[in-house]
């Protein structure tokens, strides 16, 4: 059959062709007919062996070419941009322009800005904007728009709405692109002033469009809007997608509407692994652990196993319960299936085992993460720091310095809360001190709130009330609230009185602020004090809510309130709390 096609049908039925067999055949045929050598049919041929994925015989008909044309090495680029090879379509680039024989055009701009949108190469699509400027595309429509979508995929917004406002034509995919990537780069508001702008300029938006003003309503948190945005696709008929109804459950829940995630998610007619991983990240995120952990087994039920981003949530689960089993369970997942164990999924991990009092564990995975960002040797300070080790926050400190990285103001802040925990208070001054003079970072509340609360622990009552005094921002109430209990610990009750006036005066919404006031003014037997302090809190209404302890036993969990009589273990706790004070006094004697 192909021995009988002529010169005019090749085109087509290079285009038609979809198995290599039969390509190959082709191929043959092209080369005894002396075809090969006709303008144009190795760029047919180079892209069909692309269309069907055969890249090394693509390269083998453009390496035989003695002088390749522009039509031909676009045709191997875009070949290679087809399979996903982002990096070699840069390689084909740059060898394209040093060899110099012939000039780029529009495609070849604007695929090798795709590859750098794919990789993403901020750097690379600089060289490719100012070689395409320079030739004259500075207006192309396609170089313009593959340089906006680069840059909203990078979040450079400012030169992407550069870009997009000197465009004198702005189809819907252009639009979309814009308010997506404003919304993505924090930028809610901003994208839906530019949806408003699109509206008025005649230009109707689809469901991806809707998705991106979704992102833009839960980047807000304004419900309402959401809302709005959801009962205009309803009255529009756009079509619900899983794509659409995902973003709508992202929405929902983002803005604190967890029910109505809930419900749409379970009429979702068909729910893949970003649907299942989007409702779960959410309920953890918002602190329902318990039911994060439910929809994860939900989801293994349905036959999808969990991708990176439900694993995270289920760790953050997990941590919040205190639940060691499970997470280690999640862990042997992980490594039964190669996840990778980059920044975000390994520090997951090193979280999860210190919360779960694991210390030695958490250890083991950052030293196995295979690269570590700030945010890693942050976690893993704070993790030493919350189990009472400064020295060993300190050293993890010490060799991070070793290191490229430049510690931030939320490494100290790791670093001064595990002084506090260790009462390390010389090594606090010290450090404090050298935040600002040798890392030049000006303290902020946070910092004076971890020094003075080490202060007033270890009993330096007055330093810490004259640190707060030389203070250049106003103290808020985490730090008189420190300086109280302080004052309590250590029984300076004047001080404690005094530091109890400035709490109050900041009218705290948690009622244990309250009950510590309250037991202040006790100690100094101000019974009018005290007093007035039970009206106020009866008045306002509500109990203090109960200490609450989590600890698994054989992989349950249980849980234990204050003064709850109600558990079913609770004649065997109290009668071990029993014997366990009867030793430790014999110990003491």
């Amino acid at each position: 059959m192909l021995s009988v096609v002529c010169k005019h049908s090749w085109p087509r039925l290079l285009l038609a062709v979809k198995d290599s067999r039969t390509l190959a055949q082709a191929h043959a045929l092209i080369i005894l007919t002396g075809l090969l050598v006709q303008p144009k049919f190795a760029a047919r041929l180079i892209a069909a062996y692309g269309r069907s994925g055969n890249m090394s015989a693509a390269r083998v008909v453009f390496d035989e070419i003695p002088q390749p044309t522009i039509s031909d090495w676009n045709a191997l680029i875009v070949a290679h941009s087809r399979n996903d090879l982002s990096d070699e379509v840069l390689l084909l680039y740059r060898r394209m322009v040093s060899n110099g024989r012939v000039r780029p055009d529009s495609s070849s701009f604007t695929v090798a800005l795709k590859a750098c949108a794919k990789i993403p190469d901020v750097e690379a699509a600089e060289e490719i904007r100012s070689h395409a400027f320079s030739l004259g595309y500075g207006a192309d429509v396609f170089v313009s728009s593959s340089l906006v979508n680069l840059y909203a995929k990078c979040g450079k917004m400012d030169a992407a709405m550069k870009v997009f406002e000197r465009m004198p034509k702005r189809d819907l995919v252009l639009w979309t692109t814009m308010i997506t990537g404003l919304a993505c780069a924090g930028m809610p508001l901003e994208a839906i002033c530019l949806y408003g702008n699109m509206r008025s300029e005649g230009v109707e938006g689809d469901e991806i469009t809707m998705v991106g003003l979704l992102q833009a309503c839960a980047g807000m948190g304004n419900l309402m809007l959401g809302r709005s945005v959801h009962g205009y696709m309803i009255r529009l008929g756009m079509k619900m997608g899983v794509v659409v109804e995902t973003s709508l459950v992202g929405m929902y829940a983002k803005s604190g509407c967890l029910s109505l995630a809930s419900i749409i998610f379970e009429r979702m007619q068909y729910k893949n692994v970003i649907s299942w991983s989007t409702l779960i990240s959410d309920y953890a995120q918002h602190g329902h652990s318990s039911e994060a952990l439910v929809m994860m087994t939900k989801m293994q039920d349905c036959g999808l196993e969990p991708d990176s981003v439900a694993l995270v949530s289920a760790l953050l689960a997990c941590s919040h319960f205190g639940y060691l089993k499970l997470g280690k369970s999640a862990h042997g997942f992980m490594v039964r299936k190669n996840f990778q164990f980059g920044r975000i999924l390994g520090t997951a991990l090193v979280d999860m085992y210190s919360k779960c009092g694991s210390l030695s564990s958490a250890r083991a995975c950052f030293d196995m993460l295979c690269s570590r960002d700030l945010i890693s040797w942050n976690v893993i300070i704070a993790c030493y720091g919350i189990h009472g080790n400064g020295k060993g926050a300190l050293s993890l400190f010490l060799e991070m310095k070793e290191t490229e990285l430049r510690p931030d103001d939320a490494t100290f802040v790791s670093l001064l809360t595990a002084f506090g925990h260790s009462g390390l208070v010389e090594d606090g001054r010290w450090w404090f001190n050298s935040m600002m003079n040798d890392f030049g970072i000006e303290p902020m509340e946070k910092h004076y709130a971890c020094l003075i609360d080490l202060l007033a622990r270890a009993g330096h009552i007055e330093e810490a009330l004259n640190l707060i005094k030389s203070m250049p921002i106003e103290p808020g109430i985490e730090i008189w609230v420190s300086l109280l209990s302080g004052c309590y610990n250590h029984k300076k009750l004047d001080l404690g009185e005094f530091a109890a006036e400035k709490v109050l005066k900041l009218n705290p919404v948690d009622l244990g602020v309250y009950a510590l006031a309250s037991n202040m003014y006790a100690l100094a037997r101000n019974w009018d004090k005290v007093q007035e302090l039970r009206v106020l809190m009866k008045t306002m209404g509500k109990k203090k809510t109960p200490g609450c302890s989590l600890v698994e036993v054989n992989g349950e969990l249980h849980t234990f309130l204050a003064d709850d009589e109600r558990h079913t273990e609770y004649v065997k706790v109290m009668a071990m709390l029993e014997r366990l004070e009867c030793e430790m006094t014999e110990s003491c004697i």
